[in-house]
C-alpha cells in the first residue's frame, strides 16, 4: 500500500469512458486516491511505471475488453506484481469466476453491480494487506520476535510480518488471499478446516455462499508449493470435510 495510509490509490481499468468517470467519482468522494486506464496496454503501464511502481493498492479490472482483455492483462500483472485484483465482469457464470481466480485475481464483481457494494469489497481485501504496511524501524526495535514470526513447516518458510514464503528459501509469490489461506492453513498443523471456515477467515461472512472459490484458491497455492498433486505434503485433501496443513514437522 502506498505511503499516504489514510488514501489507498485504486487503479481503474474498463474501456467504457463512462463507467471509469462513475466509479472513480464515486471512489473520490469516499477518500480513495485514483488512477485511470482505458486498455489493459495502459494498465501495465501505469503499473510498471517508475512514477506509480509501488503506489497502486488495488486493481478493478473490466473482464471484457478489445485488444489486452481482462483476463490475458491479469494473467501478465501476476507476472511481475501481486497487487490484489478485483475483476468487473458481466460475464455470471461460475466457471467464469473461478477462471479469474485461477488467473490470480482476488475477487470479483458481476455488473450491474452496487457502488457501495463495490467499495465493501475493495475494503475487504485492503484490510488483509494491512500488515503489509509494518514500518522497518518497527521490525529493528524487536529483532528477538523475528523467530516468533516466522512459520516453518518442512522446507516451506512463511515470514509473518512481510506477508511473505519462500520454499526451498526461493521466494513463492502469493496473492493476500492465498496468503491468509496458507498462513491459516499452517498454524495449526493437522487442524481440519472446513470450506466455509476459510472463507471466512480469507475474505469474510459477506463471501458466504462462494464456498467453491475455495477451492480454486487451494489449486493456485498447491501449483506454487506442491511437487506431487496426487500425495501433497503441505495442503491436505479431508474428503468431505475440507482441507488441513500436514503435520509433517
Amino acid at each position: 500500500m502506498n505511503d499516504e495510509m489514510s488514501r489507498p490509490t485504486i487503479l481503474v481499468v474498463d474501456d467504457e469512458e463512462k463507467m471509469i468517470s462513475f466509479i472513480s467519482s464515486y471512489l473520490t468522494n469516499e477518500g480513495y486516491g485514483v488512477l485511470e486506464a482505458s486498455s489493459g496496454y495502459e494498465a501495465l503501464e501505469k503499473l510498471r511505471s517508475p512514477q506509480e511502481l509501488g503506489t497502486i493498492d488495488l486493481v478493478l479490472l473490466d473482464w471484457m475488453m478489445p485488444g489486452l482483455n481482462g483476463p490475458d492483462t491479469c494473467r501478465k500483472i501476476r507476472g511481475f506484481s501481486q497487487v490484489p485484483v478485483i475483476f468487473l465482469t458481466a460475464r455470471a457464470e461460475e466457471v467464469d469466476k473461478l477462471i479469474g481466480l485461477e488467473l490470480g485475481a482476488d475477487d470479483y464483481i458481476t455488473k450491474p453491480f452496487s457502488l457501495r457494494e463495490m467499495e465493501a469489497r475493495i475494503r475487504v481485501i485492503l484490510r488483509r494487506i494491512k500488515p503489509l504496511q509494518q514500518s522497518p524501524s518497527a521490525a529493528v526495535a524487536e529483532p528477538n520476535r523475528r523467530e516468533a514470526d516466522l512459520i516453518r513447516r518442512g522446507s516451506l518458510t512463511i515470514n509473518l510480518p512481510n506477508h511473505s514464503v519462500s520454499l526451498h528459501g526461493q521466494a513463492v509469490a502469493f496473492t493476500p488471499t492465498e496468503f491468509k489461506i496458507v498462513r491459516t492453513l499452517a498454524q495449526s498443523p493437522g487442524r481440519v478446516y472446513s470450506r466455509l471456515d476459510l472463507l471466512e477467515i480469507a475474505l469474510g461472512e459477506e463471501y458466504s455462499g462462494y464456498e467453491r472459490t475455495i477451492d480454486t484458491h487451494i489449486r493456485n497455492i498447491r501449483k506454487k508449493i506442491e511437487s506431487d498433486f496426487s500425495d501433497p505434503e503441505y495442503i491436505v485433501t479431508v474428503h468431505g470435510v475440507g482441507y488441513k496443513f500436514g503435520e509433517a514437522p
